[in-house]
């Protein structure tokens, strides 16, 4: 029983670091994501010429948060326009989602983490485990009307759980609202944005565009924002 529960640790090692893909995966996956992505961009643009306007992604319905709600879809990219999708992406491996924003006057090509998505899916089974049990959430602190923190050590955690953003490097915590619904809060990665950028945003904007100017990712998994009288990013309600 011992040997087994150890080949079965080895291969989960194995899987999580990627040992089991071919050679080429691996070294088609460590490329920079940079020239990748301005090969989905130039090929997104070469379809929609092709087709008269049309853009090459997976249908979503109208509830899907904007930053998911265009996912690319690279069957109809391939073969094409390119031979497979790049090593960085979901299809082939990688742990992005290639996603367009702004499809309406500049589809540009970004990228979903797909590290936050695992992370969310863990939280979201172990507070499906709890409130089963309880009826509802470990509510913790109150951090804005109907937003809260969560008692992690109630759904069975160490420490708080947190995600890396891909804007800062930062370690993100989480929040959940009045429906279960867990988001990545942001405000670290957008007060360091609004304080090293000019901007124009006033209370009432939502502020989250301002993260995608200077870099590859969309921030997924979040709540809208907007500034307060000081400058300060805080949640944007009822939007």
């Amino acid at each position: 029983m011992k040997c087994l529960k150890i080949v079965s640790l080895l291969l989960t090692f194995a899987l999580l670091t990627g040992c089991l893909y071919p050679e080429e995966k691996l070294q088609k996956n460590s490329v920079p994501y940079d020239d990748q992505i301005s090969a989905v961009q130039t090929t997104v643009k070469q379809y929609q010429e092709d087709t008269g306007g049309l853009l090459p992604i997976k249908t979503r319905d109208m509830t899907t948060p904007i930053y998911q709600k265009y996912p690319i879809d690279f069957s109809k990219l391939t073969p094409k326009y390119m031979a497979e999708p790049p090593g960085t992406a979901y299809e082939s491996g990688g742990i992005y989602q290639y996603t367009l924003v702004d499809v309406e006057e500049n589809p540009t090509v970004k990228l979903i983490d797909l590290r936050i998505s695992e992370a969310i899916h863990e939280l979201k089974v172990r507070l499906n485990v709890y409130r089963q049990s309880n009826g509802y959430p470990p509510f913790k602190d109150i951090v804005a009307d109907g937003i809260f923190t969560l008692d992690y050590e109630k759904l069975g955690y160490d420490e708080p759980l947190m995600v890396q953003s891909p804007f800062s490097g930062e370690y993100l915590p989480f929040v959940i609202d009045n429906q279960a619904e867990v988001f990545v809060d942001y405000r670290i990665d957008l007060s360091k944005t609004l304080e090293n950028n000019e901007h124009r945003y006033t209370f009432g904007d939502d502020i989250r565009d301002i993260l995608l100017e200077d870099s590859h990712f969309v921030p997924v998994y979040s709540m809208p924002y907007t500034i307060d009288e000081k400058g300060e990013p805080i949640f944007l309600l009822n939007k």
